[in-house]
């Protein structure tokens, strides 16, 4: 009696730690599959830099930049970041002349680029960092 008793626990706990592996695979497919792959060659673009699951609300990897981008709280903005914050209009990345330039619309916290809160309009250089509340983005010039 022991030994059948035994023998069904001890299929039993292989078939758990199956299971178990299984779960595991499974994730590791998940969280590739989820991985954007989008092309940004030649292009330009913020890049998050932030792990998109520690922010608590939703965010995405990469935002590619036209002529005139507004970022904040509100809907009518081009990047759309619910962070309590961000500002409803905090902030605007403008194209002249091949350069892009960030303007802190007044915004209450603040913007800030390589770790400096900016008080007028700066012209971007690749590999710029910009703050803005908890997010921080890395600013990519690939033209």
């Amino acid at each position: 009696m022991y030994n059948i008793v035994s023998l069904i626990f001890k299929y039993v706990f292989i078939v758990i730690i199956y299971l178990f592996i299984l779960s595991i695979i499974r994730l590791i497919y998940l969280d590739i599959r989820g991985i954007d792959t989008t092309a940004l060659d030649n292009t330009t673009y913020l890049k998050l830099i932030n792990r998109k699951d520690s922010l608590p609300f939703k965010v995405e990897e990469y935002y590619a930049l036209k002529d005139v981008i507004r970022l904040g709280r509100a809907n009518n903005n081009e990047i759309i970041i619910r962070d309590p914050y961000v500002s409803k209009n905090h902030l605007k990345l403008v194209k002249d002349e091949g350069d892009y330039y960030l303007e802190d619309l007044n915004s209450a916290n603040g913007t800030y680029v390589n770790g400096n809160r900016i008080m007028d309009v700066v012209r971007l250089k690749n590999g710029d960092r910009i703050r803005v509340g908890q997010v921080e983005f890395l600013y990519v010039n690939r033209e």
